[in-house]
């Protein structure tokens, strides 16, 4: 079953995934409460002005953010330690999970979509 809201994603993941989507979820808000919260591609999405800001989601081993190709060109020097694609970072769920990185993240991309 799609999910309709980031509500409904959230509750359908287990426990300890749970908490930390509803973290990245806060974190993401505390940025930026004005976005819009979707569902993008079956995940978590946050737009702004009607465009993709960042989305993530929680697999069994891992937290992934989808902010795009160049922020994590951006950031790549901080997020060595972290597994990265061209548009994922993943953040291992047997570490601690870097908010505050995730915060700069949102700020950096607010910035390039120009508000």
């Amino acid at each position: 079953m799609a999910h309709q809201t980031m509500d409904e994603y959230t509750d359908a993941s287990s426990e300890n995934v749970k908490e930390i989507l509803q973290k990245v979820r806060q974190t993401i808000k505390s940025v930026i409460p004005d976005a819009t919260e979707t569902i993008g591609y079956g995940v978590p999405s946050f737009d702004m002005n009607g465009k993709r800001l960042i989305m993530f989601a929680g697999f069994k081993n891992h937290i992934g953010i989808y902010p795009t190709p160049v922020v994590i060109k951006e950031f790549q020097s901080q997020l060595k330690k972290y597994k990265t694609a061209e548009g994922t970072i993943q953040f291992q769920l047997n570490e601690p999970i870097p908010y505050d990185l995730i915060k700069k993240i949102v700020e950096y991309r607010i910035k390039q979509m120009g508000k």
